[in-house]
């Protein structure tokens, strides 16, 4: 994304609009992952290595903090989610 919102305000459902600043929070919280863990594998700066892992790992609690939230608003997401991780048990078992 990297400084690019993808969503437009004014075409929201309102009662929908919580639901989906939180999947905006958590798109922009995977972009923020890939970015640091991708530089983190290019740099040869140890120290620089570090800082970019540990950032890279505050977004993945980040991430998990908007998911939790959104758990929370959409009940649909949630049996959907849970079907996915039975089908991916089923199929890698």
């Amino acid at each position: 994304m990297l400084s690019k919102t993808p969503m437009d305000f004014k075409n929201i459902n309102i009662k929908d609009a919580d639901k989906e600043i939180l999947r905006l929070g958590i798109i922009s919280e995977l972009d923020a992952i890939n970015l640091y863990e991708q530089l983190s594998a290019t740099t040869k700066n140890k120290n620089l290595k570090v800082i970019l892992l540990d950032i890279a790992k505050e977004e993945k609690t980040h991430m998990g903090e908007f998911q939790a939230l959104l758990l929370k608003l959409d009940k649909e997401q949630v049996e959907e989610l849970e079907a996915g991780k039975k089908e991916v048990e089923e199929k890698t078992e």
